[in-house]
């Protein structure tokens, strides 16, 4: 019995980093606040590049609160969607269902303001806490310079999004 040789590496990154963009570019505001993602394998962190638009309070100077709750949610909302089409991705989809794919609707969203975001790159990883097929919990954190010292987290509660059917427009 002969086993199949695997995809080069190339192939296999070019397809879940095309994925990833495709799945970024249906929401604009992620691209008005200038998120990005950077993915190692299945892992996926946010990236919300600084910019002086960003600022809610230019006294301290400190990012927006809304702008960090809105980051946070939006890597809530990629990491969810990315992780349930991982398994398309894998298996050679070359966009996985990301053009089809609905995204999850935000039940509730509720953010912890730590301490004040400074005026530099913050990032954000969120932990899927439980994935079901109509429902998921999800906990983020947001950070800037120091992992261990988080400037913000969250816990959100989504409502997946159930597979298009043939006759669905």
């Amino acid at each position: 019995m002969s086993r199949s040789r695997p995809e080069p590496v190339q192939i296999v990154k070019q397809r879940r980093d095309d994925a990833l963009a495709a799945l970024v570019a249906r929401v604009p505001y992620i691209q008005y606040l200038g998120v990005s993602f950077d993915r190692r394998g299945d892992e996926l962190t946010g990236v919300l590049g600084f910019q002086d638009k960003l600022i809610g309070n230019p006294l301290l100077p400190a990012i927006h609160g809304g702008v960090t709750a809105a980051f946070l949610e939006i890597t809530s909302v990629i990491t969810l969607s990315w992780t349930s089409q991982w398994d398309a991705l894998e298996a050679g989809d070359p966009e996985g269902d990301a053009p089809q794919m609905r995204l999850p609707k935000t039940i509730d969203f509720t953010v912890d303001y730590l301490r004040s975001g400074l005026p530099r790159d913050a990032y954000a990883r969120a932990r899927i806490t439980r994935a079901g097929r109509r429902y998921a919990s999800v906990h983020v954190e947001g950070w800037q310079d120091n992992r261990s010292k988080l400037f913000a987290q969250a816990t959100g509660h989504f409502l997946m999004p159930q597979p298009r059917r043939p006759d669905d427009q």
